[in-house]
């Protein structure tokens, strides 16, 4: 794919991975959306399109409930092509930390409002807390897991081309339980295309019948891995903490951190996404002209406090 020069745009398609994905795989921050298989699996959602103010300034446009907004994954435009794409497009998306560290300021001495996108800040745990369970905090995990392992034998298989179809199979079970879309329609996709999309994951098998399976993929540099996607038949209780726990014993160990992504709002998913006691997050910002700042809603505080720990995301050391 040829990547059109700003300001036209053209539909995001599977011939832009060669061109994004070495280059969305050097940034330091660890947006779980700044992946190709991010942005791809999700094109149709959004009604991604992209186009490039020169080699490495790509530009992503996109449209969410009604409004239009745009992401600057990479180097950072000057001010004034800034200020163009901010009178072409209601508001920008998922400005990152290393971002807002170096560009805050001189965005809102320009009046524009720079703030948090708590429904959208990834999680962050470390590698090895998910992998051993240790400690009190984790005690009510740890019996989950004993549980599900006491009752079921349960085997897990890295993800393959042969193994796929075993996957899809628990997706679609997933979704009749359900009784909602969801993501299928990118769960499926990342399924079929794992391979071109440079994905890695497992599939989990109780006497040989699929029961789950997960996918997701490097993000910072290495450092980080990020789970784009966990399903699996919960008849089995005590299965998606199984998951957690043994595919996190199964990465490697430069993986310092595992990124959860994001709970969007939903109060039920950030209250369990802290119980497994976050380390951090990857912050995410919206920049908005003063005048569209109240169309935007506003965040919703964290039932409690993160795990001990710091955790700079924009820290390229």
């Amino acid at each position: 794919m040829v990547i059109p020069t700003y300001p036209t745009f053209a539909p995001l398609t599977l011939d832009a991975r060669d061109i994004l994905y070495p280059a969305l795989n050097l940034l330091p921050d660890g947006i779980s959306e700044f992946t190709f298989s991010g942005l791809y699996l999700f094109r149709n959602t959004y009604s991604y399109e992209i186009s490039q103010l020169s080699e490495e300034k790509f530009i992503i446009s996109g449209r969410y409930k009604g409004r239009t907004f745009f992401y600057i994954p990479c180097c950072f435009p000057s001010m004034e092509q800034f200020d163009e794409l901010m009178q072409r497009f209601d508001y920008m998306r998922h400005l990152s930390e290393c971002q807002a560290t170096k560009k805050r300021i001189e965005l809102e001495r320009r009046g524009y409002s720079v703030r948090e996108d708590r429904n959208n800040f990834d999680y962050l745990y470390n590698r090895e807390d998910l992998a051993s369970l240790n400690g009190r905090i984790y005690h009510k995990k740890r019996n989950l897991v004993n549980g599900f392992v006491s009752s079921y034998a349960c085997e897990q298989r890295p993800l393959s081309k042969d193994r796929t179809a075993d996957a899809l199979l628990v997706l679609e079970e997933w979704r009749a339980a359900k009784g909602t879309e969801g993501d299928y329609a990118a769960a499926r996709e990342a399924l079929e295309y794992f391979d071109i999309l440079g994905l890695r994951g497992a599939v989990y098998y109780i006497n040989d019948k699929p029961v789950g399976w997960c996918l997701g993929e490097p993000l910072a540099k290495g450092k980080m891995f990020a789970i784009h996607f966990e399903k699996a038949i919960d008849s089995y209780k005590g299965i998606y903490q199984f998951i957690n726990q043994a595919f996190a014993q199964s990465l490697p160990k430069h993986y310092l951190q595992i990124n959860r992504e994001q709970d969007l709002g939903d109060l039920g998913l950030r209250q369990a996404k802290m119980t497994y006691r976050p380390v951090g997050f990857v912050k995410k910002y919206t920049v908005e002209r003063p005048e569209l700042a109240n169309l935007v809603p506003a965040p919703i505080e964290p039932p409690a406090e993160c795990g001990p720990g710091t955790v700079h995301a924009c820290d390229e050391d």
